[in-house]
Parts: structure tokens; sequence; C-alpha cells
């Protein structure tokens, strides 16, 4: 919440990237999830949040968690991605969706 004061983490079509900082972890943590009907994420696009991809760093990885920022804002650039995913039946398909596409750019 700290972060979303500064500004939102909506980062636009129907993406959301909140992440943070905790002392408590050595490694970087993500969840995604995904809202059919899309939630109201203050966006810099005014659009609601069907994607959500949080990322929580330890606290001292400045440049680790810059680069997990990227790469997911990179993933959600893809319109058909973000398509894909709202069309998954279930966790694993969006999950391999989500793998195929990050393996094009490793």
């Amino acid at each position: 919440m700290e972060r979303e004061k500064l500004g939102s983490t909506g980062i636009g079509e129907n993406v959301a990237i909140p992440h943070g900082k905790s002392d408590e972890l050595t490694q970087i943590i993500t969840v995604f999830a995904r809202s059919l009907g899309g939630v109201d994420f203050e966006s810099l696009d005014q659009k609601p949040v069907h994607f959500v991809c949080m990322v929580i760093a330890p606290a001292h990885s400045t440049g680790q968690h810059l680069k997990a920022l990227a790469r997911i804002s990179r993933l959600f650039k893809n319109q058909a991605l973000r398509e894909g995913i709202l069309k998954a039946e279930d966790s694993n398909a969006i999950y391999s969706i989500l793998l195929e596409e990050d393996s094009k750019f490793i």
C-alpha cells in the first residue's frame, strides 16, 4: 500500500505490477492473478486491471528487482498473450502461456 501511494502500479493495457521489498526475503517472489471482470486499480490509462503480477524482492536487490519488473512489463506488452490468458481455462493453461512467451526472451 505504501508503494501505491507513490503512484499506481497499474501500468496500462489492463496490467498492474504492484511491487515492494522485504528484509525477510532472500529471493524474489512473484504472484500472478487474473480477474476476468477487471479491478479498478487507478491505472495510468484508467482501464480496469485483468492481470496482476505482484513482485516482492529482498530489500537489497535493486538490480534483480528492476530486471524482474522490466521482464514482466515486456511480457505483458504482447496483446496476444493477454488475450490468451483471458481465454485460458485454468491456471495450468495460464502458466503454459506465460512460460512459452517468456522463453522467447531467454
